[in-house]
């Protein structure tokens, strides 16, 4: 039987929150130690810290809830098609990992019937958590001090409006110029931060994150936490973001700037 209740998204958040707990001693222990990186079919690195961060949560699962699914950045799937499944980045931003960055983060998301219900972004480096649930607040916590309400801002129109993005070479062909449009269009462009990118779209820091070709484990936790601090997280197309959409998001902490922004993007 499991440990956890799967119908209490409470006890669910505090397993993902104990996730998070395992993964971030051993992120931090090879943190600038440098490790050998690896590079993996589809060109991108991954080090024994994202390997073994994945193997701890992936251990607490198997015990806790066994009946779960697992969508993993580095071990793969299990049990897909089960009603719950977890989605897990174990460290998101790995090349900001291994030059030494600490903007690099844990994702952890819990998906049912494909739809994201539940996402934890934990920045172990910066000591720096977000947790959203479907229909509740996204909490923030800073190492040290009582969790609080993330919110994101007011931003009404592009010009006013700080855009983040991984990289500009994340987008190809018609994207790209759609991308560009966008860019020239706001107040100022942001290149690198990863994940850390969405945590300061939901404490109101940044106004939008556009992204292109990322997978589950990249954007399923940081759906409930952008929708939880007052936000929008959507395709490129206005869709809501499930484990099978396109890997093409938009995030903004204001509906006036998301649909400007996808206004803009589909140009």
């Amino acid at each position: 039987m499991p440990a956890v209740n799967d119908n209490d998204l409470d006890a669910l958040a505090a397993l993902a929150q104990r996730l998070a707990d395992a993964a971030a001693p051993i992120a931090l222990r090879y943190f600038r130690q440098h490790v050998a990186v690896d590079v993996k079919s589809d060109h991108s690195p991954v080090t024994v810290a994202d390997r073994e961060c994945e193997a701890a949560m992936r251990a607490i699962l198997a015990r806790e809830v066994p009946a779960h699914g697992i969508l993993g950045e580095e071990h793969g799937l299990e049990r897909i098609d089960a009603r719950d499944v977890w989605v897990l980045d174990p460290i998101d931003g790995t090349r900001a990992f291994i030059t030494g960055r600490p903007l690099f983060g844990t994702l952890i998301a819990l998906c049912r019937e494909g739809v994201p219900v539940l996402g934890v972004c934990d920045c172990a480096a910066l000591g720096e958590r977000w947790i959203g649930v479907a229909g509740r607040p996204t909490l923030y916590h800073a190492r040290g001090a009582a969790p609080r309400p993330a919110r994101t801002r007011p931003c009404a129109a592009l010009d006013q409006a700080l855009l983040g993005c991984c990289s500009p070479y994340m987008f190809h062909g018609p994207e790209r110029a759609a991308f560009e449009r966008l860019a020239g269009a706001v107040r100022s462009p942001l290149f690198g931060g990863d994940c850390f990118n969405y945590g300061q779209v939901a404490s109101g820091y940044m106004d939008l994150v556009v992204e292109a070709s990322l997978k589950p484990f990249d954007f399923a936790a940081l759906v409930p936490i952008i929708a939880g601090a007052g936000g929008v997280c959507t395709d490129w197309q206005g869709g809501a973001l499930r484990l099978d959409s396109d890997g093409h998001v938009i995030a903004a902490g204001d509906a006036r700037v998301h649909e400007a922004a996808r206004a803009m993007l589909a140009a």
